[in-house]
């Protein structure tokens, strides 16, 4: 399937897309009045694979975000970033990571690069929110969810332009309780308004988010503002935890394993049209142990990881259909656009079997057991065969350029966007700023000395009036931590670098080939040199600066934890507190270094 080419389908029941095709003005949506400005939801979902939603082809049931697909436009080629803190920051902007502040993630940043422009982890001076665009424009703005990009003076959601704000400023907490789920952290730091908060002793982060998203926009229904909500959900970051009625629903349907996922993935999306039927499997991740190889022991939990996987997004799902009643209750759904995106591909991380993570489990309330997988106290996660599974028809997954990293589910419906449509066009995370303000008519504008967008509106292909926004010799780069892409029409050029990478570039076909198992290096070098080249210019122009000799992310991570838990307790460290420290980074180190292994070997 040839990218920048518009087709249209209607969603089936459960969100499957039918075949078929069918012209764009038949299906547009009436547009609203010159004078409406309509209301904008952003619900991002942290580390969803590209067919994990139903409307996709996923097994999840998620009737809401399906219902939202057919009566807008699917995007089967939108990418963003490998890392969530870098997507978010480009998300809210539309502006490259680097330009933004926020490169990478604090838990792998070396120190030769910390602090340096486009290095400080925070927005940066001249650095502009989508919030604050429409804030400043007669929106009301609310966030609740997930923040993750700054946590000191004047780096959480009031200082960038939100109203109200329930933010968790972590990668990631428990669903159940507010508390961490790795040693990295000492609690789950939730702010509201920029001030500390305490969450209620019971409650399921799905449904407390969409509790007080509602809350936010019930308080200020008469005051006669369009509103901005932007709902970045925890589901389905580790933890993976969901209600067990919700888990229970997907009882036996990974009982096949991993392999069988992938290929049954790949095999839909052929038919489904997202990837063409002659293009091939890609490989599982270097170092993935057959289901077979596991014993029946093993496979049942892990078989159950992915059920409550499955029910953490149909878990969340359900809560964005509470949200869309709300807004049909006031007589506001017809008047409210809908971006649905995840921030990257799914998560591979195994964080229970680190030497020492017991201690730290057993200290924090919690287990890895088949009986309450999922449950309070259960600290699931799928790892990186089921991740590997997952970002099918893809390869890899999180943290990596390569496709199961950065190719992601994009829909966006509303009023004057086409209705029942799926496009092929090129999309980016950048992109969607901007489409919020043509949407909603806000100008681009940014303060003197403040940084312009470097993304493009996609309205032009909403409502009909072009194909693509991006031409085929228009590069695209991305990079995080030493992994990068550029993306030119149907081409990508990209680096993964280790434990499941080797550094090298490689360049593929993506219309052809999405699961980049041919690389066309030797065989088309001049277009090799072009990239790299488009790459060199893309590099400069956003500030990214080169890893440190000797650069190991494994290690960097463990030095990071032990640098954090010191600073944290500072000089006067007690001998048993620095044991633990020790211990759970040695665990930490000895789990990484196997995980490298197995990848190489």
């Amino acid at each position: 399937m040839g990218k920048g080419v518009l087709n249209l389908v209607a969603p089936r029941a459960l969100g499957a897309v039918a075949a078929g095709l069918a012209l764009l003005g038949s299906a547009r949506a009436d547009p609203p009045p010159a004078n409406h400005r309509p209301n904008v939801v952003l619900i991002l979902v942290d580390d969803a694979a590209f067919m994990d939603f139903g409307a996709y082809g996923g097994e999840a049931h998620t009737p809401n975000i399906d219902r939202l697909a057919g009566q807008g436009v699917l995007f089967t080629d939108y990418h963003t970033s490998p890392l969530c803190s870098p997507s978010r920051a480009m998300l809210l902007t539309g502006v490259d990571n680097h330009r933004t502040g926020v490169s990478t993630i604090e838990e792998v940043i070396p120190p030769e690069q910390r602090g340096k422009p486009g290095y400080t982890l925070h927005f940066e001076p001249g650095v502009v929110t989508i919030a604050s665009r429409l804030k400043a424009a007669g929106y009301r703005t609310y966030m609740a969810g997930k923040w993750h990009l700054g946590h000191g003076p004047g780096d959480l959601p009031d200082a960038h332009g939100f109203d109200h704000s329930l933010a968790l400023d972590a990668s990631g907490a428990d669903n159940w309780q507010q508390k961490p789920y790795m040693p990295y952290y000492d609690s789950a730091p939730w702010f509201e308004d920029g001030k500390p908060t305490r969450l209620p002793d019971d409650f399921y982060s799905s449904t407390l988010l969409v509790d007080r998203m509602i809350g936010y926009l019930q308080a200020g229904k008469d005051s006669g503002q369009p509103f901005f909500a932007y709902l970045p959900f925890q589901a389905v970051h580790i933890p993976v935890q969901a209600p067990k009625e919700y888990s229970d629903h997907y009882a036996g349907r990974f009982d096949a394993g991993w392999d069988v996922l992938r290929r049954d993935r790949w095999e839909r999306a052929q038919k489904l049209g997202l990837i063409p039927e002659s293009a091939p499997l890609g490989p599982m991740p270097k170092g993935s142990r057959p289901w077979s190889s596991l014993s029946p022991e093993d496979q049942k939990i892990y078989a159950r990881s992915m059920e409550v996987y499955a029910g953490m997004m149909e878990a969340m799902d359900h809560e964005i259909g509470r949200l869309i009643g709300y807004l049909e209750a006031q007589g506001q759904f017809a008047d409210t656009v809908f971006i649905i995106a995840s921030d990257n591909g799914p998560e591979p991380s195994d964080p229970v079997h680190a030497q020492g993570m017991d201690l730290w489990m057993g200290l924090h309330g919690y287990d890895w057991k088949l009986d309450d997988l999922g449950l309070k106290g259960s600290l699931n996660y799928i790892g990186p065969e089921w991740a590997g599974a997952a970002a099918s028809p893809g390869i890899l997954f999180k943290f990596y350029t390569a496709e199961g990293g950065v190719h992601a589910p994009l829909i966006v419906s509303g009023p004057g966007i086409a209705a029942g449509a799926r496009t092929a066009a090129q999309a980016f995370v950048t992109d969607v700023a901007p489409t919020i303000l043509d949407l909603t008519g806000v100008p681009d504008t940014h303060a003197p000395g403040g940084i312009p967008m470097w993304g493009r509106s996609l309205a032009p292909v909403l409502d009909g009036q072009a194909n693509t926004v991006h031409g085929p010799d228009d590069p695209v780069g991305f990079e995080v931590s030493g992994n990068a892409s550029l993306f030119r029409g149907d081409y990508k050029l990209v680096r993964d670098m280790p434990p499941y990478g080797d550094g090298q570039w490689r360049l593929f076909n993506l219309a052809a080939d999405p699961g980049e198992t041919s690389d066309l290096a030797a065989s088309r070098p001049d277009l090799f040199t072009e990239m790299k080249r488009d790459y060199a210019a893309y590099a400069k122009k956003a500030g990214v600066l080169e890893l440190p000799e000797g650069y190991d992310v494994q290690q960097q991570i463990v030095k990071n934890a032990i640098g954090k838990q010191v600073r944290r307790y500072g000089g006067g460290l007690a001998a048993a507190g620095a044991a633990i420290v020790l211990v759970l980074a040695a665990g930490l180190w000895l789990v990484l270094r196997r995980r490298g292994k197995r990848s190489t070997s």
